[in-house]
């Protein structure tokens, strides 16, 4: 995708090379645009390659990684998504990560998680995010 970042978690998973498959699409924080059509019809690119790891049959195991984000944000719709995951091989797992996780998707999934702050380096020592560690 034109435009696409790389983000630091690309080099963490560079060990397992073959065996794994990373593929980061957008251009970042779509905070830090003012165009949203542009960051709706990046999100809709971006799902058309999850889409293409989710029908593989050869991957076990597909992590979208805060594509809640973009449900919230209105760039893909909670249809789309259950209708891409229920597309998917029988044997394969699918993590969404993201907070706020639509209702829809919380009733469709077998495992939810919660994570809360308790605690944050920005707020109590004043430590800008990491390369790596947030991003």
């Amino acid at each position: 995708i034109k435009g696409a970042w790389e983000p630091a978690e690309k080099r963490a998973f560079e060990p397992w090379g073959e065996q794994l498959s990373f593929h980061a699409t957008g251009e970042g924080f779509t905070w830090e645009t003012q165009d949203r059509e542009r960051d709706k019809e990046v999100a809709q690119a971006g799902w058309q390659v999850a889409l293409k790891y989710l029908a593989d049959e050869a991957y076990k195991l597909v992590l979208l990684d805060e594509v809640n984000i973009a449900l919230r944000k209105a760039y893909l719709s909670v249809e789309q998504v259950l209708e891409g995951i229920a597309r998917r091989p029988t044997n394969t797992h699918v993590v969404l990560t993201g907070r706020n996780a639509p209702d829809e998707l919380i009733e469709r999934a077998d495992l939810v998680t919660e994570m809360t702050l308790i605690k944050h380096p920005l707020k109590h020592k004043h430590i800008r995010a990491q390369a790596g560690i947030e991003f």
